[in-house]
């Protein structure tokens, strides 16, 4: 039974699929929220077995372990499916751009146009008294960031900015467990980062257990993750050995050590 989240008056719940990724589930009452339902199977379940209905789907980006379920699932409950704009994806019925802003389940959430990962993706950012919470799909991970499959180190520099300025205590639900991993290659680059250190003992605790690591949050994210720290001296010196030449701005650095991440 994955862990849950108890916010103020939410619930935030992973549901696991395939064999990595997280769908979220926001509780709200007896209705419910689903952000990328790769698979419809354990959303069914969740709902059922929690005797809930669902009140809408979010969708970050096309990739198909984050929108296979969503046709059967609004189909089934009848309810809208809020993602990217464009019109490439099955099943949306509100096309969402930077700066939107919807209301589900009374949360308010801002929209960002996040490319990097993929060209079309967006995250999902809801500012409250208590609370904020941002679902960033593969754009953000714990101790990482997406692969570059369809943008430049460019947009997903850009991307991660707009993270980086939210408050330290925004709660990060990336959809895929894979902080350890992540957390390996990091050390690997910054093995004198204390808070990273620290954090990784933790990690490993928790997965030894086959227990989740997230949510993360913004604070921790600008203290470990390598993403957020293209300045760090021993991370520059690292990139710049990798690829053999001088590190002259932010993008030139991100663009090293996400090839040296993709090649670890």
């Amino acid at each position: 039974e994955p862990q849950m989240l108890k916010l103020s008056m939410l619930n935030v719940h992973p549901i696991p699929a395939f064999t990595d990724n997280y769908i979220w589930a926001i509780v709200y009452g007896n209705s419910c929220v689903v952000i990328d339902p790769g698979d419809s199977d354990p959303v069914f379940s969740f709902l059922k077995n929690n005797d809930l209905e669902l009140d809408s789907i979010l969708i970050t980006h096309h990739h198909f372990d984050h929108t296979g379920g969503l046709v059967s699932l609004a189909k089934h409950y009848d309810c809208p499916v809020y993602g990217p704009k464009g019109g490439h994806i099955n099943g949306i019925t509100h096309d969402l751009a930077e700066n939107d802003e919807i209301n589900v389940l009374d949360l308010n959430f801002k929209i960002f146009e996040t490319p990097g990962h993929t060209l079309d993706h967006i995250a999902y950012f809801h500012s409250g008294s208590k609370d904020s919470l941002l679902f960033c799909g593969d754009t953000l991970f714990s101790g990482g960031c997406g692969r570059l499959f369809e943008g430049t180190p460019d947009n997903m520099y850009d991307s991660l900015n707009k993270f980086k300025m939210l408050p330290d205590e925004t709660l990060v639900f990336c959809a895929h467990e894979y902080t350890e991993s992540n957390l390996k290659f990091a050390l690997a680059i910054n093995p004198n980062n204390v808070d990273l250190i620290e954090y990784s003992k933790k990690v490993t605790k928790l997965r030894s257990k086959s227990e989740i690591t997230l949510p993360s949050n913004i604070g921790l994210e600008k203290k470990i993750n390598p993403f957020f720290l293209l300045d760090n001296p021993e991370i520059l010196q690292k990139s710049e050995k990798f690829i053999n030449k001088k590190i002259s701005n932010p993008i030139e650095s991100l663009a090293a050590v996400r090839s040296m991440k993709d090649s670890f």
